[in-house]
């Protein structure tokens, strides 16, 4: 691919549901531009101590950079430089001309109060545009509903999938399950991806009946999914 435009696009991602909808926006307007894309995360830990949630959407990041021409995943890790010195960096190194990150409420506030990662980018790197995406909170938890995610497993039986906490043949589908506060019985949110689509969906008391995206509000079928 010739990059006709000179562009050079960077998409920076962090855990939870968000990063997928930000590296699809960085997708379109590298295609539209005919130029390369990178995909970055930065953590302050070393890549094996990180926990399952974490691995889980790494792995979805680098499927998703996989599937489409001239995008790259990077991934800083054991890194204890502020993010924005390592943002810099980053475009720098690859002549990143465009940044598209995500901004949050709670990140809008503490952009009054503490300062802003944008800000900072906008000191170190004023060659480089910024695309600023207002996105949702994780996971809509900011009432504490649910604990720590851990990966999980889907297992057919029947008309219904049971949830499983280890592989085996039988695994159809593998994820992230976000156990609800306070409750006893495996109850809470698996979400896990099905090709390059990311799915969320309701586990009541261990099984998974009804494969309704609890998130795009969109309904699949049991038939759907098996027949895809």
């Amino acid at each position: 691919m010739i990059n006709i435009y000179n562009e050079s696009i960077l998409v920076c991602v962090y855990y939870g549901p968000n990063g997928e909808r930000l590296i699809k926006r960085g997708c379109n307007i590298a295609k539209m531009l005919k130029a390369p894309l990178y995909i970055l995360t930065v953590d302050e830990k070393p890549f094996d101590e990180l926990d399952a949630e974490k691995v889980f959407y790494i792995e979805q990041w680098k499927k998703i950079a996989d599937e489409h021409k001239d995008a790259h995943f990077i991934m800083k890790d054991n890194e204890k430089r502020p993010v924005s010195k390592v943002i810099a960096e980053v475009a720098r190194k690859k002549n990143v001309t465009q940044i598209i990150l995500g901004q949050t409420a709670q990140s809008r506030w503490q952009q009054i109060t503490k300062g802003s990662i944008i800000n900072d980018l906008l000191h170190d790197i004023p060659f480089v545009d910024l695309h600023i995406i207002s996105v949702s909170r994780y996971i809509r938890n900011d009432e504490g509903l649910y604990e720590k995610g851990v990966r999980a497993y889907l297992i057919k039986e029947g008309n219904h999938y049971k949830l499983s906490f280890n592989h085996t043949k039988d695994s159809v589908y593998e994820g992230i399950f976000f156990k609800e506060i306070g409750t006893d019985f495996d109850n809470g949110l698996f979400r896990f991806m099905k090709g390059a689509e990311t799915l969320q969906v309701q586990v009541c008391d261990g099984l998974v009946t009804d494969f309704t995206n609890i998130e795009a509000s969109t309904a699949m079928s049991l038939n759907d999914l098996d027949n895809e």
